[in-house]
């Protein structure tokens, strides 16, 4: 099919999108959408994502008029037609630009995140690791102007973290290119890191393992019901470092979802009720992340999965000190910038990632 043809098909496809950008834009005036921030931030990112298309479509509108036109003037003065193969070039552009953002994609794309770290093999070297790979995900959140909020840890003599969980969050209303989870999602695995510990007095390298798990934060309290009868919730004095008390009350929440075995714990706020309302936040996401793992493993047994034990031959990626070096084993990214990358540049990393999965995306709408 001649590409003109096709540009006419697709625009005509476009015709219920952009009549639910319209729709949409109305919602966001209404009051009682105003009133409510779940809802009013749900719609700002579907106003968003809508208006990525809404752009996309005037652009290739406007290649293909711009080309008619030339095509028409080329006829009655040929000097205008030496504008076609640019003005064609661009349509075409304009067109694959198009095909990208209305590929298949992740519906959660646009979601903040809740990202735990526990350590795995290695003792308290995996501890330590853990604690940079926090500081890794704090800072690399600071350069995309998220927030990263650390919701509960247990800490280590040395400083490092047994585990540790930071919730991620976006500003505004990002479309779901620019959303926490279409970044982050890549991240759940076993990293591995080869350095020579602090605790080592030979200068051995020693390879230890860090587990990262990743789910999209839900916002709606509709989608995940929780019954309490479910719940077994135990209340305790925080604690720090070798155990030491830091609270005189029982301020810290330990909740267990009896069906699943899921366990939450939440020290980290002042009062038992934060303690409460932010384990059960994280309880949510983990049942949505489960209910969401059994949907793709019954759709593709191909799916990406994320940690099943923290062991080292599980590894999604390595960090090499020695070598300041940091490979992605599923991309085969490589660089020698580990100690940047550290420091929270961790983009060309994952634009990789991001990279193959569009690759596959649109591969997969091609039909091919």
């Amino acid at each position: 099919m001649p590409i003109e043809s096709e540009i006419e098909v697709d625009l005509r496809a476009l015709t219920p999108l952009l009549e639910e950008y319209e729709q949409v834009e109305a919602l966001m005036s209404d009051p009682a959408v105003l009133g409510d921030q779940t809802r009013m931030r749900k719609a700002g990112r579907r106003f968003a994502e809508l208006g990525r298309i809404r752009q996309a479509a005037e652009r290739i509108s406007t290649a293909r008029d711009d080309l008619g036109a030339a095509r028409e003037l080329a006829e009655e003065d040929p000097s205008f037609q030496a504008e076609i193969p640019a003005l064609e070039a661009e349509m075409a552009a304009a067109h694959d630009d198009l095909m990208r953002i209305l590929a298949p994609r992740d519906p959660e794309d646009a979601l903040d995140v809740i990202l735990e770290i526990k350590a795995g093999e290695g003792g308290e070297e995996s501890a330590l690791f853990a604690s940079d790979l926090a500081r890794m995900y704090a800072r690399y959140a600071e350069s995309k102007g998220w927030s990263a909020t650390e919701l509960s840890s247990t800490t280590t003599e040395l400083g490092g973290f047994k585990d540790i969980s930071l919730a991620i969050r976006a500003k505004g209303a990002p479309t779901p290119d620019e959303g926490v989870w279409a970044h982050l999602k890549y991240e759940g695995g076993v990293h591995r890191v080869q350095r020579v510990p602090v605790t080592e007095s030979q200068g051995r390298i020693h390879t230890s393992a860090v587990g990262v798990f990743v789910m999209p934060e839900i916002e709606d309290d509709s989608e995940i019901v929780i019954d309490p009868n479910d719940l077994r919730i135990d209340v305790y004095r925080s604690s720090g470092p070798g155990g030491q008390s830091v609270n005189t009350t029982d301020s810290a929440v330990r909740i267990t979802h009896i069906p699943s075995g899921i366990v939450v714990s939440m020290q980290n706020e002042k009062s038992q009720l934060q303690n409460k309302e932010a384990a059960l936040r994280v309880l949510a996401s983990r049942l949505a992340a489960e209910a969401r793992a059994k949907r793709e493993a019954e759709a593709s047994a191909q799916r990406l999965s994320q940690v099943r034990t923290v062991d080292r031959s599980e590894r999604i990626r390595t960090y090499n000190f020695p070598e300041n070096r940091i490979a992605d084993h599923r991309t085969g990214y490589k660089a020698h910038n580990l100690d940047r990358v550290l420091g929270g540049e961790l983009a060309p990393v994952i634009d990789s990632l991001r990279s193959a999965d569009e690759t596959e995306r649109l591969a997969r709408a091609a039909g091919q």
